[in-house]
């Protein structure tokens, strides 16, 4: 069954180290392990359960790795509000936006084959998004606002979509009242109900870019019209694609699109409460409904913390993992670099301040100047639904949170990186 969970099975600075695979943690007395205080990482499942406690989130599941070895794995409180199943390590959360950076490395494969470049204009491959128009807001001097569409300037690219400078947006980063509008008029998202992937870049042609390509960061579809490209060049259905070249040869068994039903009782849920919970169950659904809408590429997968950490390692590594290589080191070293150098808008809103972005990563543009620890060239991102990972080169380190605690997420993965960082002591 294509795409299913259950497919094929199979941290450290790109520069200074070689490739390693992570391994479990060994039993051990140690006070400090990879250079990370074992008295300092038990801080996690205390904050964890206060956290549980005042009700941000039912549960989480913790992963770190440093110099390559896992050194903390623990799962925290339960998969529901109501406290009726425990979280445990092999708990499947809705990845939501960190789908972003497997599909653009995905892409970046392709790149290092020949078969798209990062200047390709989308319209080569997807000729729906043709002839793009541009909103212009104007101002008289009675203060009245008055809209003009206008011809874009130059085409999309490839690249364009994975920096988000394409000039899409999501109704909740786009400033626009009458673009926010179209979006939900044309369910460009697939908010409120199915859309088949042909039929929305016809309707995503109809509406204004908020502004000019390759001028302004604007968090975005950009990575969902990403997928359905791919889908275009390769002739083939996005999981597919992914199964095929990264989830499959990682050993992500537990990662893709939809939930087998033998699998459902391990999903975490979004708490009844929390205003994203109608949204979550857009996610994670059975195959067949998923296969009435669109593969999102900027949103769509689900997995274990231990999947998504295999894909991290290897990105970490420099493109390799467990002795196979995905991409160069210099491609890799590339997409985790900025973008965004000379443009506008700004990654705040999920990092924090101090960071730029990159291809599928934010990354931290200096040292001393952010909500949380860190190092210049750190890269990270995060999910809607309360997901979030880190890998520090400098540092060699990568971890992540995983909750369905989606109101409280930004909050949440800063304090889950103050603990991190806290343990580091060598």
């Amino acid at each position: 069954m294509r795409g299913a969970i259950g497919g094929v099975a199979s941290v450290c600075a790109l520069a200074l180290i070689g490739p390693v695979a992570a391994q479990e943690p060994q039993s051990s007395t140690r006070d400090i392990v990879q250079g990370m205080s074992v008295e300092r990482l038990g801080r996690i499942a205390t904050s964890m359960d206060r956290e549980i406690a005042k009700g941000v989130f039912p549960g989480a599941v913790t992963l770190i790795a440093r110099r390559g070895e896992i050194v903390h794995f623990a799962a925290h409180g339960y998969l529901d509000a109501a406290k009726t199943k425990p979280m445990n390590k092999d708990s499947i959360f809705r990845f939501a936006s960190m789908t972003k950076a497997i599909v653009t490395t995905a892409a970046m494969m392709l790149v290092e084959q020949g078969i798209i470049k990062l200047n390709d204009p989308v319209a080569d491959y997807l000729p729906e998004l043709k002839d793009l128009k541009v909103e212009v807001a104007k101002t008289d001097e009675s203060g009245q606002v008055s809209y003009e569409n206008v011809p874009a300037d130059k085409p999309i690219t490839i690249q364009d979509l994975m920096r988000h400078t394409s000039g899409f947006f999501y109704t909740f980063t786009v400033k626009s009242p009458r673009l926010k509008q179209a979006y939900e008029a044309a369910n460009i998202e697939g908010s409120d109900a199915d859309i088949p992937g042909d039929e929305m870049l016809k309707r995503l042609h109809d509406i204004p870019l908020a502004n000019q390509p390759a001028t302004n960061f604007l968090y975005s579809v950009s990575v969902d019209v990403l997928g359905l490209l791919l889908e275009r060049v390769t002739k083939q259905p996005l999981d597919v694609l992914l199964q095929d070249t990264l989830i499959g040869p990682l050993g992500m068994t537990d990662t893709a699109f939809w939930v087998p039903a033998e699998k459902a009782d391990r999903i975490a849920e979004v708490p009844d409460g929390d205003p994203l919970k109608k949204l979550s169950l857009r996610f994670c659904r059975t195959q067949d409904e998923i296969k009435k809408t669109y593969l999102k590429g900027g949103a769509g997968l689900c997995g274990t913390a231990q999947d998504y950490f295999k894909f991290l390692q290897m990105i970490a590594n420099g493109g390799e993992y467990q002795g196979r290589r995905y991409l160069s080191k210099k491609t890799v070293e590339f997409m985790l670099q900025n973008h965004l150098v000379g443009m506008g808008g700004s990654t705040e809103s999920s990092t924090g301040p101090g960071y730029g972005f990159g291809l599928g990563f934010a990354v931290r543009l200096q040292d001393g100047f952010g909500w949380s620890p860190g190092s210049k060239g750190d890269v990270m991102w995060a999910g809607l639904f309360g997901t979030s990972f880190s890998i520090d080169p400098k540092e060699q380190l990568v971890f992540i949170l995983m909750t369905q605690g989606a109101t409280a997420r930004l909050q949440s993965r800063h304090l889950f990186k103050n603990l991190v960082y806290g343990a580091v002591v060598e």
